[in-house]
């Protein structure tokens, strides 16, 4: 009978340095995944007709400009303009991995992140030539 008790204390005690092992292992995921962003910085500028965008760190392309109908989300990733649901395939380790829509607003512009930035959405005001800096974790100079 003895032993059966010293079994039972035993597992309980096993079972609980497991939960915390797991739970630690975690965390530490969790934070290694919210660091992982790699650089990239883009200048936004809204025109009259669109949006013109210049990659001042971590794109392939250098710049991009579109025209853009208000309200009309436009997918921007490493490599340039493409589409939401098609992210590219290619992976270069020169390059950050990321995945944005921008959309030109009658106020200034809307940025929602989907891939390669702490932020999940941005918005800001920006009149005709005005400039805003952006990287992986939001608004910069």
């Amino acid at each position: 009978m003895k032993r059966k008790s010293e079994f039972k204390t035993l597992f309980t005690i096993l079972s609980i340095v497991l939960f915390f092992l797991t739970l630690s292992f975690e965390l530490f995921a969790q934070e290694q995944k919210s660091t992982d962003f790699k650089d990239f910085k883009i200048r936004i500028v809204k025109t009259e007709s669109g949006i013109k965008m210049e990659s001042l760190k971590g794109s392939a392309w250098i710049n991009l400009s579109f025209n853009s109908v208000n309200d009309k989300p436009q997918a921007i990733d490493e490599y340039g303009m493409t589409k939401p649901d098609h992210p590219s395939s290619a992976k270069d380790s020169n390059l950050a991995d990321f995945l944005f829509t921008i959309t030109k607003t009658k106020e200034g512009i809307v940025l929602k992140g989907f891939e390669g930035t702490a932020w999940t959405q941005l918005s800001f005001s920006l009149s005709g030539n005005e400039k805003q800096t952006i990287n992986q974790f939001g608004m910069t100079y």
